[in-house]
């Protein structure tokens, strides 16, 4: 579950997901961006781009085997309210990042909505939501199993 949703997706985290499940646009995704610094929900949570959030005191891992994870229509399953729970959730699929060498720690991870995957920029990728996610790397594929990293109710 999500640690903080920024405030420019709070109330449109689900409606994201569903956007690239539907192909609206064609080119749109969930991007997810490993940083090895992450800042204060105080400080990021009034950020509305990766832009800015990366401008701030987080700083995206791009090192070691960290690469930003594209995820599309076919990797995420399609929204279904829980009725019995009362909340409706948006899950992450298993992502394996492989063997991020010693050194390249992380301490957290966001979930972004990017609307054009072909030819956006970070000033137009929407921060969603932060998560904890401190690995401390040792060469061994680091595999994210969040299932809902969102839920709202």
């Amino acid at each position: 579950m999500a640690n903080y949703t920024f405030n420019i997706a709070k109330g449109r985290v689900n409606e994201f997901f569903e956007r690239v499940n539907n192909n609206d646009p064609a080119n749109s995704a969930i991007v997810l961006v490993p940083l090895s610094a992450s800042g204060s929900e105080a400080e990021a949570q009034d950020y509305d781009t990766l832009t800015a959030v990366l401008a701030g005191t987080a700083n995206e891992r791009t090192s070691g085997g960290w690469v930003r994870k594209i995820l599309t229509d076919a990797d995420l399953a399609a929204f279904t309210p829980d009725d019995t729970n009362n909340r409706g959730p948006s899950a992450l699929p298993a992502v394996t990042w492989t063997a991020p060498t010693t050194g390249n720690d992380t301490t957290g991870l966001l979930v972004c909505y990017d609307p054009d995957t072909t030819g956006g920029t970070d000033s137009s990728i929407i921060p969603l939501t932060h998560h904890d996610f401190a690995v401390v790397t040792d060469g061994h594929d680091v595999v994210l199993n969040a299932g809902d990293c969102f839920r709202a109710s």
